[in-house]
């Protein structure tokens, strides 16, 4: 019984690959407008404003891509087709991604870029400059005033975003401008604020849209010697696009100049210090005034979206998890004989293990071409190899060589000892495996959100933008509520064997 057991398990969660897998045939089968947006709330609003700029004149919904992560990830999934289009900086596409000078016009980078078949087009309206800020009273105790003047006070403590730190545009070549003696730490910049506000650091780089920098009372240090270029919202995009939707392509070309950098900062206002969610502020501003109200933790929890990012989260678990039953149990069963090759497969699944999630992301992002589910599950799938392939080789361990004997005896073939004996004893074992596999998939998964697989970490991602904690905790929840009913559903399944075995015991002696 245990074996068919086994079999059957397998064989329904094959069927649930399927049935899982099914909803994203018609998604990808379809025609639509693919919009991304980096890790930053001015970014994000201005995802939703394209996608419901666009959406009258498509068929399908857009579909939106947001937080995927730095300059680099979104370009990539641009340069790859993973996405159609996304806001972009001019600053950002000179140095950035063209590594060329810092007034590169609009015509230019259009030469340059048309060979990977992208363009430049539609100005917002608004620049987004990079500076750098501190706390208004230590810059007025100190008498900073510009970039300048920063360069005597070395013990000043930087926190720079990780991005601003590696970027061509960014800390490096600022600090030999202004030979800046300071060594920053790296610093997400949606924690920057608070941890300025915490004296935890002195100065930190600021986005010049950024609503939070007269709300706090900050001074942004003049650029006194002109380092940084102008940063003007425009949109990267593919050069396709314009033919294969033409109505789309006409609504967003009504967006150029439409948004200047008051009516930025208003948005970005919203959204960071009164909690109000994107597509609100998006769908305000497009209609020229102010609808939405921010939320609550139990509105960020029981949001419109839930129903999508539990359906995405559990895509993620059931689909890797499965993945990973279907090639850790035979692969267990063929090396469990061979201690060599046991060693070898065992290692490497354990190696696999130590690579950081987004490490292994930005590498699967590389080698595949593309962003969303596919990196993720893949991810996923070598994450749970370990502990599924590990207790299917302990549970066949635990096997008593007097079984092993008393099944040859019996005149087993070792694929019916296998099949018959030692699978059915090693079952509470190996599913005891896809037990800590299902726990760490629900938990990695959320790490799939930065690089658009949805789930409950798209709202964690969101929250880290935002510094906002009750949305991290909306992400969070349903992440943990979910590990506690998989615990729950693999107690129900263990309890089913114990008491299986017990009923079966008397009838075996009688016999």
């Amino acid at each position: 019984m245990h074996s068919s057991t086994l079999r059957r398990a397998l064989l329904a969660w094959s069927i649930l690959l399927a049935a899982a897998l099914l909803p994203l045939g018609p998604a990808h089968a379809q025609e639509s407008l693919r919009i991304g947006s980096k890790r930053f709330t001015e970014s994000y609003i201005l995802a939703e404003v394209l996608a419901q700029t666009a959406a009258p004149a498509l068929s399908t919904p857009p579909v939106l891509h947001q937080g995927l992560g730095n300059t680099a990830i979104v370009y990539e999934a641009l340069r790859s087709g993973s996405i159609d289009l996304y806001a972009e900086y001019t600053g950002t596409i000179a140095q950035e991604i063209l590594k060329g000078a810092p007034t590169m016009s609009m015509e230019e980078m259009n030469r340059q870029l048309a060979p990977l078949g992208l363009g430049v087009a539609i100005p917002l309206g608004f620049n987004d400059g990079y500076a750098l800020a501190m706390r208004a009273a230590d810059a007025e105790q100190r008498g900073i005033r510009t970039l300048s003047d920063l360069a005597r006070h070395p013990a000043l403590k930087l926190g720079l975003s990780n991005e601003f730190i590696g970027r061509a545009d960014g800390w490096q070549g600022l600090a030999q401008s202004y030979a800046l003696p300071q060594r920053p730490t790296g610093l997400d910049h949606g924690l920057a604020y608070d941890a300025l506000g915490a004296r935890q650091v002195d100065v930190i780089d600021i986005y010049t849209t950024d609503a939070k920098i007269e709300h706090l009372g900050l001074r942004v240090l003049q650029d006194d010697r002109n380092y940084f270029p102008h940063y003007d919202a425009v949109l990267l995009y593919r050069l396709d696009l314009p033919q294969r939707l033409p109505k789309a392509w006409a609504a967003l070309q009504g967006l150029q100049g439409r948004i200047d950098e008051k009516a930025m900062i208003a948005m970005n206002a919203r959204a960071e210090l009164d909690g109000v969610a994107f597509d609100g502020i998006a769908r305000d501003f497009l209609a020229g005034g102010k609808t939405e109200a921010g939320r609550g933790f139990a509105a960020k929890l029981f949001g419109p979206d839930l129903a999508r990012l539990t359906r995405q989260h559990l895509l993620l678990v059931a689909v890797s998890v499965g993945v990973a039953m279907l090639i850790a149990v035979p692969l267990g069963i063929w090396v469990f004989p061979h201690l060599r090759a046991r060693a070898v497969v065992l290692g490497a699944a354990s190696l696999l293990q130590t690579v950081p999630s987004l490490a292994l992301l930005a590498v699967l992002i590389s080698l595949i071409g593309a962003i969303g589910t596919l990196p993720a599950l893949i991810a996923l799938t070598l994450y749970s190899l370990l502990p599924i392939m590990r207790n299917t080789v302990t549970g066949l361990d635990e096997v008593s060589s007097g079984m092993r004997e008393a099944a040859t005896a019996l005149g087993m073939t070792p694929a019916q000892s296998l099949q018959s004996v030692q699978l059915p004893l090693a079952l509470p074992t190996l599913i005891a495996g896809v037990r800590t596999a299902t726990s760490i998939a629900i938990g990695t998964a959320t790490i799939a959100a930065f690089i658009g697989a949805g789930g409950y970490g798209e709202r964690i991602v969101t929250g880290l933008a935002l510094n906002d904690r009750a949305l991290l905790l909306a992400g969070a929840v349903p992440a943990a509520a979910l590990a506690l009913l998989s615990e729950a559903l693999f107690e129900a399944i263990e309890w089913w064997l114990r008491r299986g075995r017990g009923t079966r015991a008397p009838s075996a002696q009688a016999g």
